[in-house]
């Protein structure tokens, strides 16, 4: 079978995984939610220059994938199917092309040996069936960090300069993506990789103006006409978040520096254990493989280390890594195979200890859930203990896929890694795959029933009323997308004091969480003329009556 057909038969795999069902749950706060409602708010004003949320400016991420979501969103209309199918699309493209590239570099067997690995771990996987920006913007750099190598290769002399310019379109479009961090990362891997490979003449200086401008030109697609037809405000506002972003804690996403070897190490099992043990040398690589292997690994470094440096950590901001780290965790793999590297037994403790404790949590959670009234009164938190009142039906038999995982890691441990490693090593990698698909049709929608499901319930019933909506003690997005907010139905005020007492020309509903309504209830004993009128598993729903004439 020739790679072409091979890539057809990825890609439609790759279909299979990732579109079916993408509506099965609500869009999740904060990203998934804030992301469409920018997207359905271009729907409604025709305003695709400037990234809005509840019609007022928002800063911190340039418009490309709003775009693609807008017109997502034009297809199949105004919901979560249409939020999150871009992504799925680029999980599509992002199987396809790593199997080519996987084959320039190596053969079409580890090709497949990559798509598996990428496919069948966890986090690289699930953000494929998400709404967020990550999975798009990491294929831009990707395919950006790659012209770079194949230009590192000073083959081919006379498409030298479209190698320097495709590799500066993709890193622009990664710059309308997510903002400056895409050259920023890729100029920080280029410039290691260079003082790593000791070669000097690598690179011409004109080559690297060619790239540094077409990414500058590709990006201005957006930060020019802006500037000319809005003045300099909106990106200057722009810059200026993006710096802050950096370097404060103002969105509670403080984290440990060690956060993101942590997440990358339990999310991304089971590359994660097998990249452990990839940076040994193969003596029988040819040069144009350890140049690549080079790349990946300095790119790995990069982003892990830029992530870990800023003040703010959020999971998905180290999501780049998967690609390096998918690639050397099939590089071992496949040299396995090959019979040029023995597997390394210490990798088996690992394996064992992630894979069970994975294993042990899908096997167990509907168990808990069937006897949550033992465990209960040892929970402290209020919202939570309610967020389990929740009616969901749980049959016990999806713990299934919990007792399967754990049965092929045992496996693995005990025959496979002795006998057949290979083997072991492709039965964990696609039973991690079912599992996903099986958290995601499965576990996720029972548990979105708990966290947040009722909000979103109750703001939806608010679409067809002329109304405010507004939350209370806690920040969400949902009150935009899930009430369909209009310009008509957005406050000029949007904050928590004005929704509590400020003047309105229109019913004001005020969800809370019930460990978070102290304000509320002060402001009920007071006399101000706000009604309770509903609980539901942790959430309060509250009425205040319009206190101005129409």
């Amino acid at each position: 079978m020739n790679s072409k057909t091979i890539s057809w038969l990825i890609a439609v795999g790759a279909a299979l995984l990732f579109i079916p069902m993408l509506g099965v749950t609500h869009l999740f706060d904060w990203d998934e939610i804030n992301f469409a409602e920018s997207a359905r708010e271009m729907l409604v004003t025709g305003n695709y220059a400037q990234v809005q949320v509840d019609f007022k400016p928002f800063w911190e991420k340039p418009p490309l994938f709003f775009w693609i979501q807008a017109l997502s969103m034009k297809i199949f209309g105004v919901n979560e199917f249409a939020a999150r199918f871009p992504n799925a699309l680029i999980g599509i493209i992002t199987l396809a092309l790593i199997y080519h590239i996987g084959t320039n570099i190596y053969n079409s067997r580890f090709g497949l040996w990559w798509v598996l690995v990428y496919a069948g771990s966890l986090l690289p996987h699930f953000y494929f069936k998400s709404g967020i920006i990550d999975p798009l913007f990491n294929l831009f750099i990707f395919l950006g960090v790659y012209q770079l190598y194949l230009l590192s290769l000073r083959k081919n002399t006379g498409k030298r300069y479209q190698k320097a310019a495709l590799a500066g379109i993709f890193i622009g479009l990664g710059i309308l993506t997510k903002g400056p961090v895409a050259m920023l990362l890729s100029g920080l891997t280029l410039i290691i990789y260079w003082v790593l490979s000791r070669k000097w003449s690598t690179f011409k200086i004109p080559e690297l103006l060619v790239f540094g401008l077409v990414a500058l030109v590709v990006s201005f697609a957006w930060f020019l006409p802006e500037t000319l037809q809005n003045g300099f405000w909106f990106i200057s506002e722009f810059i200026k978040y993006q710096l802050d972003l950096a370097s404060s804690t103002s969105t509670g996403h403080e984290q440990p520096i060690f956060y993101h070897p942590i997440v990358l190490l339990l999310g991304c099992f089971p590359a994660s254990i097998y990249f452990l043990r990839s940076f040994q040398r193969n003596s029988e690589d040819t040069e144009e493989q350890r140049h690549f292997k080079l790349w990946m690994k300095t790119l790995f470094w990069v982003v892990l280390t830029v992530f870990s440096l800023i003040t703010t950590k959020i999971m998905h901001y180290s999501s780049m890594c998967y690609f390096p780290l998918t690639f050397m965790a099939a590089t071992y793999i496949f040299h396995i195979e090959q019979q040029r590297f023995r597997f390394a037994r210490w990798l088996g403790i690992f394996i064992g200890l992630i894979g069970t404790v994975v294993a042990l949590l899908l096997a167990a959670l509907p168990i808990l859930i069937n006897y949550k009234e033992k465990f209960i009164p040892l929970i402290e938190d209020k919202f939570a203990v309610a967020n389990l009142d929740a009616v969901v039906h749980w049959s016990g038999l999806e713990s299934a896929i919990g007792f399967l995982l754990l049965g092929v890691v045992i496996t693995t441990l005990v025959y496979w890694n002795r006998k057949n490693p290979v083997l072991g090593a492709k039965a964990l990698f696609v039973t991690t795959l079912l599992a996903v698909q099986v958290i995601i049709y499965v576990f996720i929608p029972k548990v979105e029933k708990y966290t947040q499901a009722a909000a979103i319930e109750f703001m939806k019933s608010k679409q067809n009323e002329d109304c405010y909506v507004g939350t209370i003690g806690y920040k969400s997005y949902a009150q935009y997308f899930y009430t369909a907010r209009t310009p008509q139905k957005s406050p000029k005020q949007n904050t928590e004091e004005w929704y509590l007492t400020g003047k309105s020309d229109k019913t004001v509903y005020l969800v809370s969480r019930i460990d978070r309504t102290q304000r509320l209830d002060e402001l009920i004993k007071a006399g101000h003329p706000i009604k309770k009128i509903g609980e539901k598993n942790g959430f309060v729903f509250f009425r205040r009556e319009a206190s101005l004439n129409k």
